[in-house]
Formats: C-alpha cells, sequence, structure tokens
C-alpha cells in the first residue's frame, strides 16, 4: 500500500495547494482512475475456479488466466476442426463458469469414387451431406438413409444412380428347323435352306450404379429384316411294318380320316381321282406328300377340301358304298416323303 501513501503524503504536500482548481479537478479524476484500473488489474489477476466440460467429462480447474481459451491452453486443451466451445473463446473468464466443448465427430463419406475424411457437429446423414456440399441425386442410393443417425467412425456410402434411355440394333438369330425324310440314309443331315439372322431396332431402359450396369429393361423392339429359319433335312431311321412291308416313315401323325368318292371333277392338283388320294390341309401337309394311311394304305396328298382343316384328311374310293363303309375314323398316318 506504499503507493497509497506517497499520494496521500503528494496530496497533502504544497504542492497540491498550490494547485489552481480547475488543475486540483483534473487531477482529482486521474487519480481516480488509476485506482479502478488498479483494482480491474487486481480483479483479472486474481485466482478462479471453473469448471471444463470436455464432451461430458468434467475437469475442475482453479488458474489465474483471463480468457476461455487462456484456460484451455493451462490444460493443455487441443481444439479440433469444428469442435464448439460456449462460451466464445475470448470471453472473459469469471470465477464460476462453466465451459462446455462439444466435440465434433469424425466420420467419412464414399462418393464419386472419393472417400471424404469429415468431422462435423451434425446429428443426421442428410444433415451431414448437405454440410459437406454432396447432393444425393433422386436415384441415388445413400447408406444409411437420410434420416439414420450420426455416428462416430461412419462410412456414408453416396452410389450414383442413373437411368438412361438406349437405342441400339439388335441381332435376331434365326431359328433351325428339321424335317425327316425317308431320301436321306439314316442319320445323315442335309441343309436344304440355309439361315439367315435378321436385325430389329431395340429401345432399351438401362440403369447404371456408379458407372456399372445393374438392370436392363427392353421398352420397345422394332423387326427390320426378319430371320430366314435354316431347314434341315434328316435322314429317317423310323420304320414301321405293315402287311409283311418295312415302310421306312419320316413322321407319324395321328388323323381324323373322312371318305369320299367320285365327284365329276379332278383335284386341285389337276389329275382325274384315284385310289390313293387324299384330300388334306396344304397347311398341315403340303400337296403332293406321299402317305401311308392305316387301314387304307399308301396315298398322295392331290386334293384339298372346304371342311379339311388341320389334322383332319378325306380318302377317295371308286363307289359310294365303299366310303359309306369306311365312314369316318381316327387313323394313323405316316408321312413318307
Amino acid at each position: 500500500m506504499s503507493w497509497k501513501k506517497s499520494l496521500l503524503d503528494w496530496w497533502g504536500s504544497a504542492g497540491y495547494k498550490k494547485c489552481s482548481e480547475k488543475n486540483r479537478s483534473v487531477l482529482k479524476a486521474a487519480v481516480s482512475l488509476m485506482v479502478v484500473l488498479f483494482v480491474l488489474a487486481i480483479g483479472v489477476r486474481a485466482e478462479k475456479s471453473v469448471v471444463i466440460i470436455d464432451d461430458g467429462k468434467e475437469l475442475a480447474v482453479r488458474t489465474y488466466a483471463g480468457t476461455v481459451a487462456d484456460a484451455l491452453a493451462v490444460k493443455d486443451i487441443v481444439l479440433l476442426n469444428n469442435d464448439e466451445v460456449t462460451p466464445s473463446l475470448d470471453s472473459a473468464l469469471v470465477s464460476g463458469m462453466a465451459i462446455r466443448i462439444d466435440r465434433a465427430t469424425d466420420v467419412s463419406i464414399s462418393v464419386d469414387g472419393r472417400m471424404l475424411p469429415v468431422r462435423t457437429q451434425c446429428r443426421v446423414v442428410g444433415d451431414l451431406l448437405n454440410e459437406a456440399g454432396v447432393a444425393p441425386g433422386p436415384e441415388d442410393e445413400v447408406s444409411p438413409a437420410l434420416n439414420a443417425a450420426v455416428t462416430p467412425g461412419m462410412n456414408v456410402v453416396v452410389a450414383r444412380v442413373v437411368t438412361k434411355t438406349e437405342e441400339k440394333e439388335a441381332v435376331v438369330n434365326f431359328e433351325t428347323e428339321q424335317k425327316y425324310t425317308v431320301n436321306l440314309p439314316q442319320g445323315t443331315t442335309r441343309i436344304a435352306e440355309e439361315g439367315r439372322n435378321g436385325t430389329a431396332q431395340q429401345i432399351w431402359k438401362v440403369k447404371y450404379k456408379d458407372g456399372i450396369e445393374i438392370a436392363r429393361q427392353l421398352v420397345s423392339s422394332k423387326m427390320i429384316a426378319p430371320p430366314v429359319n435354316q431347314l434341315v433335312m434328316v435322314g429317317s431311321g423310323l420304320v414301321v411294318s405293315r402287311g409283311g412291308e418295312n415302310i421306312r416313315y419320316a413322321e407319324a401323325i395321328d388323323m381324323v380320316a373322312s371318305a369320299y368318292t367320285h365327284t365329276g371333277y379332278n383335284t386341285s392338283c389337276g389329275v382325274a381321282p384315284y385310289y390313293g388320294v387324299a384330300a388334306v390341309d396344304p397347311a398341315f401337309i403340303p400337296l403332293w406328300t406321299k402317305l401311308y394311311v392305316e387301314g387304307y394304305g399308301y396315298a398322295t396328298a392331290l386334293d384339298v377340301g372346304g371342311s379339311i382343316k388341320g389334322n383332319r384328311s378325306d380318302l377317295f374310293f371308286e363307289s359310294y358304298n365303299e366310303a359309306m363303309r369306311w365312314g369316318i375314323r381316327n387313323v394313323k398316318v405316316y408321312r413318307i416323303d
């Protein structure tokens, strides 16, 4: 307190008495300011008791520090990116103060072929992506979901998904048809008609995930050039024995056979009808095809009829009575040519 004594001594000295009234007023103000500054200095330098709450852990501290930042430095507390301190670092330290440190969460974001390390105060994934400047597209897949809670060490994966419409010309492969024939040795084959691939104009909806195709849907297809199927003739090894004769055939067909006789007209192939003429559906059995009909014998497809469709046939007989005796019956027909 020596400075007070000196000041009082000077105050009562002759020097003070010699001052003018104006100077004495100025002197009083200066002394008052010095006293206030001194008191403040003493207050700042006084020891304070504070509590530092670091991410939920409490630490009691006694310090002469003047600001929050100084108090943290005294205890070697290091702040990292996005850590939040309340009150602010430049706040004056006051005894009894609680200093709260909310640590940011370390996470990562995998997007567009990169992994981005992030420290964040965000609580949900959607806010995290928004803070990092990552905007998911309408089809993008985010895992965990946008409303999922942010947890330490999590990796948020944003898969870019896009759907494109693609147009392309596609090859339409021809098919191979086989027909049996008795005109070739058993087991041998011969290409009767070469096949030819066709072309179609196709429109596809294609989905890509991070640049890799994951789904494809055909929207439309327009035939530009239809394919021509390949026809292969195969030597028949099929044999049926009838009347002591072995008959090699290419195909056996179950048919419904009726009977007819002379009408006064030639067959549709232009020949006069005779026993052994069969009327057929040309879409089912081509005209001039050689046949063997059980219960009738050999026949040739030379005629057609309005009611003869599909697996129906009409067999010629020389007389009305013979035709009536035949009637309509189910028969096995062997195509031998």
